[in-house]
């Protein structure tokens, strides 16, 4: 008995492998993780196009309940349907862990994901270095951590895939602290708004590389308590890409610098974006059909400002 993890791909109810079909036909029962993700379809077309009836996963089943997706594999074949790739979120990880703690047997079935379509951008993968992930702010929360991992990507070169956030099923912690449970609408992260919050962590950090010298010219010190100070990218300057729904048929590409794509509409979600780091003559070549008209980026701008430590 087996808990296949299936990757669905990026498209439509088609995009599952020959592989993965057969293993869901064999299962007693399909869930349908929805949580870190989206599909770009209805699971109504997945029921039809699998004849099988698919148990939506919300984030509440998937952080609560998920011994009732592995818990059933120690006795039957139960698949758990992914978008994307199963291996590219902890979630699944988790699961995968716990189930293997249980005895439970699991097998993965891969598929296409973000993290391997943004190089329909005309950006090689293999220059890419660390991923981050990009958060909401809110009036009392604006977390800027994936700051310091993009510095370091460009100091070296490399490109930076931003995975813009997701929310839903939130809480409405106002009505629960009324006794009753709300949940907010989903929102889904744009290129636009993780451009703008990305302005504002560079802002924030060269304002803190400012009072840090001052601090040296009065003191002879700086403050050592941060390995990473301003400059990390230049939102007038740096070459960014914005995409929205890779793999969809109306999959959507624009590239610019930041202060520029923050007026750009891709549609749609889910979107993702790049930070560019070194551009070799190639890839420049392959985005010049998705620029803006007259951008004023600056090819391998990183060189003259891509982070100090």
């Amino acid at each position: 008995m087996v808990l296949y993890i299936i990757g669905l791909g990026l498209g439509n109810e088609k995009d599952i492998t020959v592989r993965g079909l057969e293993a869901v036909k064999r299962s007693s029962q399909v869930f349908l993780e929805m949580y870190t993700s989206i599909l770009a379809v209805d699971k109504t077309k997945l029921e039809e196009f699998y004849n099988k009836t698919v148990t939506v996963a919300d984030r509440d089943f998937v952080e609560c309940r998920a011994e009732e997706i592995y818990g059933p594999a120690k006795t039957d074949d139960i698949a758990l349907l992914v978008v994307g790739d199963p291996v590219c979120a902890t979630t699944h990880t988790d699961i995968m862990l716990r189930a293997q703690h249980e005895g439970v047997k699991v097998e993965l079935i891969h598929n296409a994901s973000a993290m391997g379509a943004v190089g329909c951008s005309g950006l090689q993968l293999y220059n890419f270095g660390q991923t981050v992930s990009i958060p909401f702010f809110d009036d009392k929360w604006r977390p800027i951590s994936f700051y310091e991992k993009i510095a370091y990507n460009r100091k070296g070169g490399m490109h930076t895939l931003c995975l813009l956030d997701i929310k839903v099923k939130e809480p409405d912690f106002d009505a629960m602290s009324r006794g009753k449970i709300v949940y907010l609408p989903p929102r889904y992260m744009s290129v636009n708004v993780a451009c703008k919050q990305l302005i504002e962590a560079e802002e924030r950090m060269s304002s803190k590389q400012e009072q840090q010298d001052g601090d040296e010219d009065d003191e002879g010190r700086g403050d050592a308590s941060s390995s990473v100070s301003g400059g990390a990218y230049d939102p007038s300057k740096t070459l960014c890409v914005g995409m929205a729904r890779l793999g969809q048929s109306d999959q959507a590409i624009v590239a610019g610098t930041m202060e520029e794509l923050v007026h750009c509409d891709l549609g749609e979600p889910l979107h993702c974006m790049a930070i560019c780091g070194e551009v070799h003559d190639l890839e420049l070549e392959y985005l010049k059909q998705f620029l803006i008209e007259e951008s004023a980026f600056v090819a391998n701008d990183h060189k003259e400002n891509g982070g100090k430590s």
